[in-house]
Parts: structure tokens; sequence; C-alpha cells
């Protein structure tokens, strides 16, 4: 237990970091090197990829309060637009949990490296949301929220990459969409962590160590370490030159995915 402890010490500083630099959950990097690190230590094959996807959104409501916190006081949240999408981030971040379990571990692990492959491509060509005209009733934020609750869910993230551009698209500047997406990721991770929770509690094989589906000593490694380095990605972000960056972190997405797909 106490490499893995030290692996996820090492993931926190990494993904807190990367968290911080480009304004994305550390959930891209978390779920894959879990993953890796659960074979090694010869967790049952069924139980990698949900356990590693739930861990993952333990550490990101770990980490969402103090991000929430700091995107409050610089003023960007805009509460109104948040409090109309909580409601149906809660319900797909809920029944994205019970899909995840409904998956096999293949097609948990596949679902993931196509997601993978997708930010990748976006990070590596540039892809930014473009402002748009889309009118978002309160009726379309509600079925909008689900769908990212419920995908945000399955691959353990907090849904930065589906709620800014669906934000942009109606015409929200991007500072306010990312604030608006870091307070929503928040309640995405609440309510699936709970679920995992819920849904791991009479599963007989787990490892010692778990509550559900959320393995403790990874996710207190990862959480405690990502809280500290998050605060020094961001203040990095704005001495380093972004755009080259993000295509190494494409890469390295890339890499990830390949490493899944071999898993």
């Amino acid at each position: 237990m106490s490499d893995i402890m030290l692996v996820s010490s090492v993931l926190g500083i990494v993904s807190g970091l990367l968290a911080g630099l480009f304004g994305i959950g550390g959930g891209l990097v978390i779920v894959p090197v879990l993953a890796v690190l659960f074979k090694a230590h010869g967790f049952s094959a069924d139980l990698i990829m949900i356990m590693a996807v739930a861990t993952s959104l333990a550490v990101i409501s770990f980490t969402a309060v103090s991000s929430v916190w700091a995107h409050h006081r610089l003023g960007s949240v805009i509460w109104p637009k948040v409090l109309r999408l909580v409601p149906g981030i809660i319900v797909g971040s809920a029944v994205g949990a019970m899909v995840a379990k409904q998956i096999s571990a293949e097609g948990l692990r596949i679902f993931l490296v196509v997601f993978l492959l997708y930010v990748g491509i976006q990070m590596a060509l540039e892809i930014t949301p473009k402002a748009g005209l889309l009118k978002q009733s309160r009726l379309l934020d509600f079925f909008v929220a689900i769908i990212i609750g419920l995908l945000s869910a399955i691959v353990g993230i907090g849904g930065g990459t589906l709620t800014v551009p669906y934000l942009v698209r109606g015409q929200m500047i991007m500072r306010n969409a990312v604030a608006i997406s870091s307070a929503c990721g928040l309640p995405i991770a609440v309510a699936g962590t709970t679920s995992y929770i819920l849904l791991g509690l009479n599963v007989g094989n787990l490892p010692e160590g778990s509550i559900g589906y959320i393995y403790l000593p990874a996710f207190l490694a990862t959480g405690l370490t990502s809280i500290l380095t998050a605060p020094l990605g961001a203040k990095l972000a704005h001495r380093l030159p972004a755009k080259k960056l993000k295509r190494y972190f494409s890469l390295l997405l890339f890499v990830m995915a390949a490493k899944l797909v071999w898993l």
C-alpha cells in the first residue's frame, strides 16, 4: 500500500499542476495512471477501470472546492446559471455511475480511450469553442447538464471539456464559462462519488482500504498533493507558453490512450 500512496502522491502533484496550467480537471491524467497502478497491484480485472474512475471523481470532489472558491473570489461565477445546471448534473452523474457499473471493464476502457483521443486531438489542433447564438432555455440546460454529468461520471472527470463549449456557444465569455464549469465540477464529483460508494458497498472482491468503489489510499494521497500544486500550476500558466504546453499535454494523452489499449 505504501508504494501506491507514493505513486498517488506524485500523481497528485502532476495532475494538480496540469489542472492549474490548462484549466481542466486532473481526471484525464488520474484515471489512466490509477488503472495501470491498480492492475500492477493485482486488483481484480473487472474492478480496475471502475475503481480508477470512481477514485478520480473522489479526488476531484476534494479539489473542486478550492477551485470554485478561487473563481468566486474573482467574481467570475454566474451562480444563477450554475443553479440551472446543477439539477441535471446531479441526475446525470448518478445515472452515469449506474451505467458505468453495467458496462464491462473492457467497454469502459475503450470508452475512456476514445475520450482521451477526442480531448487530445482538440488540444493538439488547438480547437477552441467558438461563440455561437445557441438559445439556452432552462429545459435545454437541464437536458444538456444530464449528458454532461453522465459522461463525466463514466470517464471520471469534472466535465470542463464538455461544459465550457456548451456555455461559449450560448455567448458566455470564456472567463465566465470556465468559472461556471469549475463550479459545476463540484456537484459532478460529489454526486458521482456518492453513487460509486453506494453502488460498490455490496461488492465482495474489493481490495482492503476501499469504501464502495473508492480506493481510499490513492484518493487521499492524490487529493492532498493536487490541492497543494493546483495554485502553482495556475501561476505558471501566466508565465509559460500555453500553446506549446498544450501540444505536449496532447501527446501525453495519446500515450495514456495507447497504454490503456494494451492494459
